[in-house]
């Protein structure tokens, strides 16, 4: 009986199925019934690499059909995200939710993976806002790198494809590898083997500076990113080789600039800088510390690193700090070294910086103001991301979450490269062209009138009077580098090149410095001195300087 009834139910069921079909609303109803078979299988995905070798079997037809139903569908999804989200239903399971990706934006095909990198690049000046989601080739590329396998192609392709001119070029290339997981070993291990890096290889990439260039860059950004170990094993036997005949002579500027950055970086790990070393690197470098003061802006850069890593990093027996010879005798107001982050490179004079770190470094002068009308001026030694103006002791820098200034409503900046007026995290376009090397940008602070005014080679901005709502006193001029920047400042030590027609007055003319003040010391010796301090048993925990007669309940702290 019970047989004879679900046979009886299966073929009245197949009969209305059939019914169904044969009616007017036929591929209507071929459709509702294909949703519900897949419903009833569960969440089902298809990979994103069997969806690429689907594509393949179509021709461009197809494809472009395929492209226009996406695009209905992603529109339908974009209309009810909101509804879905609400009704708890779950997301779908091949686009998993990312961030900085909405329902209207599928993902791209790997084979596009140059394109996503040029992309990057372009819009890279048009991320104007702290709280603005990524581009979404940005994130795509993010996705490709979360195998071992679309890591290895990010990094092909930034080596293949970064352009020599772009000055944004090598930044792009430390964000993208700095928001990218950290490659496994096997990966790593097959980077080696596929770049098959030796001094040989270097001689041979010298005629093509471009992906020279970019291989140092993803050198040292890994080396920046890696530590222990997986840091000793990248930089191997060929890899060490092949930064080294980067350092010669033969070798374009900006190769030289970043494979002595990328050494740097890997000295980060005391077994790679015993290593380094031992290589005679000091005696290249004292070479290249000749060109500090070049007038080629470029060639000035790896003067100054070259001059730092003797310094900070890599001693030459013999050589005298440069610190120590330095004249500091006319300098009254400088970049105040005490309360910068490790990361920032601050000339033994005082007066210039630079950030070669993924992060937003800041930095302000020791002589602050607050009263008066004040200029001083900057020359620009790299045309990339930097904010500088005038920022207040209320004024907050978080360098890894990238703010700097003009990110609060306590200072306001000037940005040359996207052309743009920073002030409360907030932006808006100024009509000066992108600056470039060697242009000299003026800052007039008028206390009287409350107002700032930024100048570009003597051509004024209206002035910018928002800040003055929130501060009016205790102004430092300061300003916050993206990666491989580097400007200097001029507070009044030397003729300015485009003073402004105001009577004015300078920082160098008002402050004073006590010649231990002005002391710039290298990392390892002010460690040396850090750990010759004696602090006493009974002094305050907070401050270490007065002796404690508080006590902190109740965990007994004082």
């Amino acid at each position: 009986m019970i047989v004879a009834a679900w046979i009886t139910f299966c073929a009245c069921r197949s009969l209305a199925q059939l019914l169904l079909l044969l009616s007017p609303s036929a591929p209507q109803a071929r459709e509702t019934l294909t949703t519900a078979r897949l419903g009833a299988m569960g969440n089902s995905c298809v990979c994103r690499e069997d969806s690429d070798l689907e594509d393949h079997r179509h021709d461009s037809a197809s494809r472009a059909t395929s492209r226009a139903q996406a695009r209905r569908v992603d529109h339908g999804a974009a209309v009810g995200a909101d509804a879905a989200d609400r009704s708890g239903r779950p997301r779908d399971p091949v686009r998993p939710p990312r961030r900085g990706r909405g329902p209207h934006e599928p993902r791209r095909k790997k084979q596009n993976v140059d394109g996503l990198v040029l992309d990057t690049l372009a819009v890279i000046r048009t991320l104007v806002d702290n709280d603005q989601e990524p581009p979404y080739s940005m994130i795509t590329l993010h996705e490709m790198a979360e195998t071992d396998d679309g890591w290895l192609e990010v990094v092909q392709s930034l080596v293949r494809v970064i352009p020599l001119d772009d000055p944004l070029g090598p930044a792009v290339i430390t964000l993208l590898l700095d928001e990218c997981p950290l490659p496994t070993k096997d990966a790593l291990q097959k980077l080696s083997d596929m770049l098959s890096l030796s001094a040989t290889v270097a001689q041979q990439d010298a005629l093509n500076p471009a992906k020279h260039r970019n291989t140092t860059a993803v050198l040292g950004c890994l080396a920046e990113k890696l530590a222990g170990p997986a840091s000793i094993g990248l930089l191997s036997p060929g890899t060490l080789e092949y930064l080294l005949e980067s350092l010669s002579a033969d070798s374009h500027p900006t190769v030289m600039l970043f494979a002595l950055i990328a050494l740097e970086k890997f000295s980060q790990t005391s077994e790679n800088k015993l290593t380094v070393s031992e290589s005679s690197i000091s005696d290249r470098l004292a070479v290249l510390e000749s060109w500090a003061d070049h007038q080629d802006y470029l060639k000035r850069q790896v003067g100054f690193c070259s001059q730092w890593s003797l310094d900070n990093l890599f001693l030459k027996d013999g050589r005298q700090f440069t610190y120590e010879k330095v004249n500091l005798s006319s300098i009254n107001a400088m970049l105040n070294s005490n309360d910068v982050s490790e990361y920032l490179k601050i000339s033994p004079t005082g007066l210039e910086a630079r950030c070669d770190a993924s992060s937003f470094e800041s930095v302000r002068c020791t002589f602050c103001v607050d009263s008066g009308v004040w200029y001083y001026e900057v020359t620009v030694v790299t045309s990339g991301v930097m904010q500088i103006g005038w920022a207040t002791k209320d004024s907050k820098f978080l360098n890894h979450e990238g703010y700097g200034i003009g990110d609060d409503e306590y200072s306001c900046a000037y940005d040359g490269c996207r052309q743009l007026i920073w002030y409360n995290a907030r932006s808006k376009p100024h009509s000066h062209p992108c600056w470039k090397e060697g242009d000299a940008i003026g800052f007039l602070l008028d206390l009287n009138k409350k107002q700032m005014i930024f100048y570009l080679n003597g051509h004024q901005l209206p002035p910018e009077k928002q800040v003055f709502s929130s501060a009016t006193s205790g102004f430092f001029a300061a300003a916050s580098f993206m990666s491989y920047q580097q400007c200097e400042f001029n507070f009044g030590a030397k003729p300015f090149r485009h003073p402004p027609s105001v009577k004015f007055s300078t920082f160098n003319d008002f402050a004073s410095l006590k010649p231990t003040e002005k002391i710039i010391l290298p990392r390892h010796r002010r460690l040396a001195l850090l750990k010759q301090v004696s602090i006493r048993d009974n002094c305050c925990t907070l401050c270490c300087d007065v002796m404690a007669d508080t006590e902190l309940r109740p965990c007994g702290h004082g």
